[in-house]
């Protein structure tokens, strides 16, 4: 991964490339677009050049347009080239030319390299370990966004934001997004389990799923099972728990058995009939014994029934890694602020949400590429950290410097922005700063308008 980061940074200081270059080569920007590569673009917004401003753009602060422009603008000054518009409709156009499918593909091509790069020791068991778990974004109030994702339905109209649900499946071991899926808040085959259903092809057998109790019923374990996949998840507080049944394991660790249910509406019934008829499974109550955490009990399911090879302690240890998922959505969400979007319409935002993620997975990239050389967890660095240090650092590849030093100089630059050791942090669901008292909208913002106006 050192070398690979080296040949794209030595090419771009080669050819003189944009310098987001060095994180997203111009071939692999190429290879993703397949067909559309032949399409038509402009002598400035070429389809790599476009990608590139559009990442610095979602990993920009700001995120504005404006910005991104202005950072092509001046690097192209900085070649001695001739400085493009400042306008942004041009590259708003060139944007709107980006195929969603190619995108979408950059995603998890780069997921899967960074995964593939880790180390065995990385891995739990030597397996491959995926975290799934889902999410929602808002985005501006348009009558186009409204009509794809429409907003809650207990929220007058005019008075609340479009609202759509992504379901992300991470990798356990570098923190990379391997695949997701975009679907509207509300629906038939909208939520979390039925979007991770249509992600089923990205699993191998052999892996291992950790999943929150969201995604532990009987047809979501049994399409798992029935492609090789193991699963970890949390028992759902409806099913009954009787730890004097079944063979036992050890003190609350025993194996059960759950009958095959009714077919749901949403299967085949060729799918229903090749699932098996009783599902083997091994249940076992973890006590959290930390003080300060809200959950003092919860039940955990699996698949792995060979007691003596994976331990009661190592599956809570391991469902207890679960957690991390939310940490990365927390990234993705608040400090790359993809919380709440900006385009205007379905397509756009689904690009935007694309671009997102895959330079999400571009910091993942660095980070696993420092924690090896350190001999270190991607874990224990910052995500934070790594952000700033590389928009900090990527213009200087244009400067003349021998690019070994700058990769080594970005390295310890990342390295010394650690994660906190906070074993067991504990704290309080509470705000301090307090909200200015505005009252919330109840109507639309022209009915404010139109009663101000009638005021005088």
């Amino acid at each position: 991964m050192f070398s690979a980061l080296r040949e794209q940074a030595a090419a771009v200081r080669r050819c003189g490339s944009l310098y987001f270059a060095a994180l997203l080569p111009e071939d692999r920007i190429l290879n993703a677009f397949g067909k559309a590569r032949s399409i038509g673009q402009s002598w400035i917004y070429t389809k790599a050049a476009t990608v590139w401003v559009f990442l610095s753009q979602c990993l920009s602060p700001d995120h504005s347009c404006r910005e991104a422009v202005a950072r092509l603008v001046a690097w192209r000054i900085g070649q001695g080239k001739k400085p493009c518009s400042a306008e942004t409709g041009a590259y708003c156009s060139a944007r709107n030319r980006i195929p969603e499918v190619a995108l979408h593909r950059l995603v998890r091509q780069s997921g899967q390299e960074c995964e593939q790069a880790a180390p065995q020791a990385w891995l739990w068991h030597g397996r491959r370990t995926c975290i799934v778990d889902g999410t929602t974004v808002t985005m501006p109030d348009t009558a186009k966004n409204q009509a794809k994702y429409p907003q809650l339905k207990a929220q007058t109209p005019g008075c609340g934001f479009p609202i759509a649900r992504i379901l992300v499946v991470f990798s356990l071991a570098v923190g990379a997004v391997l695949d997701a899926a975009i679907a509207p808040y509300s629906g038939k085959q909208t939520g979390e389990n039925s979007l991770f259903r249509t992600l089923h092809k990205l699993l191998h057998r052999g892996d291992v799923v950790l999943a929150d109790r969201y995604f532990g019923g009987w047809f979501d374990i049994a399409l798992l099972v029935r492609r090789g996949v193991d699963v970890v998840v949390r028992k759902h507080q409806l099913r009954a728990t009787d730890f004097r049944t079944g063979q036992r394991f050890g003190k609350e660790d025993h194996w059960v058995q759950w009958l095959k249910p009714a077919r749901p509406k949403w299967m085949s019934p060729a799918c229903y009939a090749r699932l098996p008829d009783r599902l083997e499974l091994r249940e076992m109550r973890v006590r959290v014994i930390q003080p300060g955490f809200r959950t003092r009990c919860l039940l955990v399911v699996t698949t792995m029934l060979a007691a003596e090879e994976y331990t009661a302690s190592e599956i809570a240890l391991l469902y207890r890694q679960r957690w991390q998922a939310e940490l990365y959505l927390r990234s993705i969400k608040c400090i790359l602020e993809m919380d709440h979007l900006r385009c205007k319409t379905p397509l756009r935002v689904r690009k935007e949400i694309w671009t997102h993620l895959l330079g999400y997975n571009l910091i993942r990239r660095v980070m696993a590429a420092t924690a090896i050389s350190s001999k270190r967890r991607p874990s224990s660095i910052s995500f934070k950290g790594t952000l700033q240090t590389l928009n900090a650092f990527l213009p200087m590849l244009h400067v003349r410097i021998d690019v070994d030093h700058w990769l080594r100089s970005l390295f310890q630059a990342i390295l010394t922005h650690r994660e906190g050791n906070r074993p067991d942090r504990i704290e309080p669901r509470v705000r301090k700063r307090r909200p200015k008292k505005y009252p919330l909208m109840r109507v639309p913002r022209q009915t404010y308008r139109s009663q101000l106006l009638d005021r005088g």
